[in-house]
Order: structure tokens, then C-alpha cells, then sequence
């Protein structure tokens, strides 16, 4: 692994329960699978903060993340741009930068200290080749993670502020009182001041 790849060692001992509990929830993982994964996923963590995968590099590995949050952003200028924020048992990787092994186009970091799952591009490729079924499992994954994109970018169409932190509560709970409000304000594509005024005005409302 590179230099911005995890910082602790792989451990032998790796628990891959919740990884396997998530792909169960969109196919059931047949023993086989399970062993393969076992033989090929690192443990890794990472500090809050930590530049996992700058843009402009090749995404190598895919991660699962088993605590912590993470964010992917892109650089305007001087201005970092929250592209899209995501915690506990969700996969994160770069779409362009992974799948297709070319230049990354976002960057991805840490927002918390993070415990991850790791796994390499190629050995994701002989998963696929070695266990047709999974192909089930990643078309799943996918049809998932699309419309998530879709939720991203139904936001991004909003031109009211309001409306834009009214969508992402309802559709990140977990995240609200978690993520700094700077990261939140950026991914919703509105100043820090504003977010500021739409939280305290949803607050006043549901206080009455």
C-alpha cells in the first residue's frame, strides 16, 4: 500500500461480521465467498483527517467503513468542495478512480478517526471471476449506491437553502448532529452563515 494508505498494520484477527451482515441485506454471501473475503480484506485505521485518496491518483482499494465518517471533496480555487459525506457500514471508493483504474477526480478524507475494511482492486476483480454470484451482490450495491447519486444531485437542483437542509435530515438522521457544519453548509452548496439562520428557524418551528 502507498503512502496515503492505512497507517496500522493488518490484523490477522480482522472480524468481517458487519461487512458480510451488509452484503447479506442485498444478496445472501455463500461460505465460499466469505472465505474468500476473509483471505483478502485488511484492517486499517486512520486518523481524523487523513487524506485517503488525493485526485488525480489511481483509486487502488476499496473501503468499507466499520466506524468513523468520511468525506469526498474537490478542490474550486482555493475552496474545498464537499462532494458527498458518509459513515458506518457503507463501501467508499473513488467511481472513476477504482472501477475504471484511472486519475481519481475527488479527493476522499477522514472526518473522524476511522476503522476500516480494506480490499484491493485486483483481488475485487478475481472475486467476480472466481464467484460469479457476487456479481448479484455489486449489481445490488450499485443500484444502491445510484440512487444515492440521484439524492445528491436532486439537492444539488434545489434553490432554496431550506429546502436543500430539509432534504439531507431526512435523508442522513445519523449524520446531523455528527458531520462539523462546514462539511454539511459545502455539500449543500450554501454558505455557513446561511445553514446557520436554517437550523435555527427549524429549531424555533419545531419548539412551537
Amino acid at each position: 500500500m502507498d503512502k496515503l494508505n492505512p497507517t496500522v498494520p493488518a490484523d490477522p484477527t480482522i472480524n468481517i461480521s458487519s461487512l458480510i451482515d451488509v452484503l447479506n441485506y442485498f444478496h445472501p454471501v455463500s461460505e465460499e465467498v466469505k472465505g474468500y473475503l476473509r483471505e483478502h480484506i485488511h484492517a486499517c485505521n486512520f486518523p481524523k483527517g487523513k487524506l485517503i485518496l488525493k485526485a488525480g491518483q489511481v483509486c487502488e482499494h476499496i473501503y468499507f467503513i466499520q466506524k468513523g465518517a468520511v468525506r469526498g471533496f474537490i478542490k474550486d480555487g482555493r475552496k474545498d468542495v464537499t462532494t458527498w459525506i458518509t459513515a458506518e457500514n457503507e463501501l467508499v471508493s473513488s467511481i472513476s478512480g477504482f472501477a475504471d483504474q484511472e486519475p481519481a477526480l475527488e479527493n476522499m478524507q477522514t472526518i473522524e478517526a476511522c476503522e476500516m475494511l480494506v480490499m484491493s482492486f485486483n483481488d475485487l476483480q478475481n472475486l467476480y471471476e472466481q464467484f460469479p454470484e457476487f456479481n448479484i451482490v455489486s449489481r445490488k450495491l450499485l443500484q444502491h449506491y445510484y440512487r444515492d447519486a440521484e439524492g445528491r444531485a436532486f439537492i444539488a437542483r434545489l434553490s432554496n437553502a431550506e429546502s436543500k437542509y430539509k432534504y439531507f435530515i431526512s435523508n442522513n438522521p445519523h449524520l446531523v448532529n455528527r458531520i462539523p457544519l462546514k462539511y454539511v453548509a459545502s455539500f449543500l452548496g450554501i454558505t455557513l452563515e446561511t445553514l446557520s439562520r436554517v437550523r435555527r428557524k427549524i429549531l424555533v418551528s419545531r419548539s412551537k
